[in-house]
């Protein structure tokens, strides 16, 4: 009897699925997630040396990856996608800027503003440099009105490296992306994110150096580590179930609020201006996260933020790690061997946004810390601008989360101005 090749046996598991059932599906990826920040909190020998060269947020989406590309889950005909966009994924941007504190964040000074500032900026514009750049050698890039379209792809990497996973998912409906093509923009955002990530976890290691040598003022650096200690220190308690209720009465009450109101604004705009189709005006999908965003920030000005103490921002959180989980799953890590292009344009867009950020750091002299913090809270977000923070010491963790959380407020706004560059460029 003659031996299957590998490559029918992954034709046949393609075709069907092993497990097809949500509820399955939905406690695996679950599982998976809890399995991956376990492991990454353990403080065995084995663990630590293995995440320090394989970050968690890699297997988040790796791992659910592996089990949709290789047939084990069904992740095609899934709706765990379309739930977790459309209720997990409102909540947790709600969740996530009630701890924005716009006067705290103003008094770290303006440098880490202004490099923050700029990150934003290199994306803007590094996703349309690259795209043009690299299509003197690969005409194919431009063109194409289809949902499989490369801008399309890129528009959702915008949204991820401005803001985070909430904003990717964003632009993916905003802007209509295909399956097939986010799948493959998703591989060159986590890929291309992590090796950038690890080139910052390296430069925290020689900050010192890097500071003397750009002539940088750290005495900041020392005012934040007090600032920010104190503020844990008053601030932190155990939550109780009515904080827990709380938050998400909070969370999800501003999305069912989002919710009403996209449904009146976007048939009203399409009926009444159909011409502002083109800047995804007429998408429910846009005015949702754009609604419960602006609720985020409105109640962050409020007594709610004192929520965040209770762990709203940890919550917001789990939300957010089970939508990178279901965006994950469709994920086609065998896609990428197809189109390597895209991995130089991956390339080229972060070298942009690099370049940038060390020629502002060079020239109002901001420390290492700044370029870091304000370079990840656009690329990594939440997940991981507390990781870069603390690497320059612990009590400097949450100074990324507040850098991240501003991040996920202009991600949504300055990657659908980076998607219509994009677009204009392309068609």
């Amino acid at each position: 009897m003659t031996q299957p090749s590998p490559a029918s046996l992954l034709t046949v598991a393609e075709r069907t699925p092993l497990i097809t059932n949500d509820a399955v599906i939905l406690g695996i990826l679950i599982v998976l997630l809890s399995l991956v920040f376990a492991t990454e909190s353990s403080s065995r020998a084995i663990f630590r040396g293995f995440y320090r060269f394989v970050p968690g947020l890699l297997l988040c989406y790796f791992l659910p990856g592996l089990l949709g590309s290789f047939g084990v889950i069904d992740a095609e005909n899934s709706e765990l996608y379309f739930v977790a966009s459309r209720y997990l994924l409102p909540a947790s941007l709600v969740l996530l800027t009630l701890s924005l504190d716009l006067p705290a964040i103003w008094r770290l000074g303006p440098k880490i503003l202004v490099m923050f500032a700029t990150g934003t900026l290199g994306v803007m514009i590094g996703g349309p440099i690259a795209l043009l750049a690299c299509s003197v050698f690969a005409p194919d890039l431009l063109g194409g009105a289809g949902p499989d379209a490369v801008w399309r792809g890129m528009t959702t990497v915008a949204g991820s490296w401005i803001g985070g996973g909430a904003n990717q998912a964003a632009m993916k409906e905003v802007f209509g992306a295909g399956d097939a093509v986010f799948s493959i923009w998703i591989a060159v955002d986590v890929l291309v994110a992590n090796l950038w990530l690890a080139v910052l976890l390296y430069g925290a290691g020689i900050a010192k150096r890097i500071d003397a040598y750009t002539g940088a003022d750290t005495r900041a650096i020392e005012e934040l580590k007090l600032k920010v200690g104190t503020y844990q220190a008053e601030n932190a308690r155990i939550a109780s179930s009515n904080d827990l209720f709380s938050i998400l009465g909070i969370g999800f009450g501003a999305t069912a609020l989002a919710h009403a109101g996209a449904d009146r604004l976007a048939p009203w705009i399409s009926q009444s201006y159909p011409g502002l189709a083109k800047f995804s005006l007429t998408s429910g999908f846009f005015w949702l996260i754009v609604i419960s965003s602006a609720l985020g920030v409105l109640a962050s000005l409020t007594p709610l933020r004192r929520l965040e103490a209770a762990g709203a921002s940890r919550i917001g959180s789990v939300f957010l790690y089970i939508l990178v989980a279901t965006i994950g799953m469709n994920m086609n890590l065998l896609a990428v061997v197809d189109r390597p292009v895209l991995f130089v344009i991956g390339f080229v867009w972060i070298s942009v946004h690099a370049l940038l950020m060390l020629g502002m750091a060079k020239l109002i002299k901001a420390p290492f810390f700044f370029v870091a913090v304000g370079s990840q809270a656009n690329i990594g977000g939440a997940a991981s601008a507390p990781v870069v923070a603390s690497a320059f010491h612990p009590v400097l963790a949450p100074v990324g989360v507040m850098m991240a959380v501003l991040g996920y407020v202009v991600g949504t706004y300055g990657a659908w101005l980076c998607g219509l560059v994009l677009q204009a460029i392309a068609t």
